[in-house]
């Protein structure tokens, strides 16, 4: 019995014997083989060696460094610090993992997790339905008890009759027990469904971004100043924008209800790396620097002009386009109309799924929060292509404002890509 067997056994876990490792080895081919892992040389390396590893009784030498070297070809005394290639990976894999178990019917197959902070994978048996599960609700009695068959022959002519009369609603309850477990399983996800897909998949915790009210330049002004900060100092600077906090209730809210664990982190204290742990979701445009930052190489993004204070949505595809924009010096109860974005995109240089909820004014951002997480979001999917939960998505929504009370949000453009 062999290291591995015997950690197993004593334990009482899955696996534990040779028989359930081979089949194990069965699924991970599978799973290599599928477009999430084959059109890729890191992830399957990387997946590949930990499960390797696991099955062979060595799961303890499963750290950082050591896979950088035996899988990356990482020289022994790289920095870890600087060097991220095993951790990016790594978070890739278990979002490539919830998405190859979540895309298709995966029941009866062996699921391999890679739990968050950890490089041990995790086996378990998915459970096998019952695919004749109607036939045995019409065939059993209701009280649960099993009828001894009678000898041919000797049914009596009234019971007969009874049998020949119920079996035709058998048949009834089970075309139509059938039905419904159809429709119940097949039925086409709904748009809302399908932009949050990348998101419920992931087993990270979803990482929501929200700037400060108070302009980079009055922040910088404080944080210059020789004078040590005061308690008001601060406190003034770390405020955020009333209905960015809206938009962000409202968000928790949604990913408490679907069973998702999230954390809230403030744009300028966070750095690129805390953005790389998980999916994001980016509050907010012109005072949220992350949002500017990760949306610059995009179609559609935020612009100012410095000099007629002019703060517009561009379309790089269409640059002449210049009616998706708020005069900034306007008097606040005559702004009439708000633009934002709504984009959900896999970011290259986080190497995770970015969602943006922000508007041109605060109006754009709480018009769009109500979007994300409202059933208007079904809209999106009358305008996407086939299979676009796997595509980069962005919206450009308009909300009229009344004295200062936006309306609801609509449609003005789509991206697919």
């Amino acid at each position: 019995m062999n290291a591995a067997e015997r950690s197993a056994r004593s334990t009482g876990s899955f696996p534990s014997s040779e028989t359930d490792r081979l089949e194990i080895r069965n699924q991970l081919e599978r799973i290599l083989a599928h477009p999430q892992f084959r059109n890729s040389k890191r992830y399957p390396a990387l997946l590949k060696h930990v499960v390797e590893r696991t099955l062979e009784g060595r799961a303890d030498s499963l750290k950082e460094r050591t896979i950088g070297i035996e899988v990356f070809g990482r020289k022994p005394d790289y920095d870890t610090n600087l060097d991220h290639a095993v951790r990016t990976s790594a978070g890739e894999v278990r979002k490539r993992l919830a998405q190859y178990y979540v895309e298709s019917d995966r029941e009866g197959e062996i699921r391999i997790e890679l739990p968050a902070g950890s490089y041990v994978p995790q086996f378990r048996r998915l459970p096998q339905r019952e695919n004749n599960w109607a036939l045995h609700i019409a065939q059993e009695p209701a009280d649960g008890s099993l009828e001894t068959p009678e000898a041919v022959g000797a049914i009596p002519p009234k019971r007969r009759l009874w049998r020949i009369g119920i079996l035709p609603l058998a048949v009834v309850t089970v075309i139509v027990a059938a039905i419904a477990w159809t429709r119940a399983n097949w039925s086409p996800q709904s748009g809302f469904e399908q932009f949050w897909a990348p998101v419920s998949a992931s087993a990270n915790p979803i990482t929501l971004c929200i700037g400060p009210a108070v302009p980079e330049d009055a922040r910088q002004t404080l944080a210059d100043s020789t004078a040590p900060p005061t308690v008001l100092g601060i406190h003034n600077r770390d405020r955020v924008a009333f209905f960015d906090a809206v938009t962000l209730s409202r968000l928790t809210a949604l990913l408490a209800e679907k069973g998702k664990r999230f954390r809230t982190l403030y744009s300028p204290q966070i750095s690129l790396a805390d953005l790389r742990q998980g999916p994001v979701i980016l509050i907010g445009a012109f005072d949220n620097d992350w949002t500017l930052r990760l949306t610059g190489p995009l179609r559609y993004r935020f612009q100012q002009d410095l000099v007629s204070d002019i703060l517009s949505i561009r379309d790089e595809q269409n640059p002449n386009r210049n009616d998706w924009k708020v005069d900034g010096r306007l008097p606040y109860l005559e702004l009439t109309e708000d633009y934002s974005i709504v984009s959900r995109v896999s970011d290259p240089t986080t190497g995770e799924t970015v969602i943006v909820v922000a508007g041109i004014t605060k109006y754009g951002t709480l018009s769009a929060g109500e979007f994300l997480t409202g059933s208007r979001l079904d809209e999106v999917a009358r305008y996407a292509p086939p299979d676009w939960r796997r595509k980069n998505v962005q919206v450009v929504l308009g909300t009229k404002v009344v004295r200062g009370s936006p309306g609801p949000p609509r449609i003005l453009a789509t991206y697919f890509w």
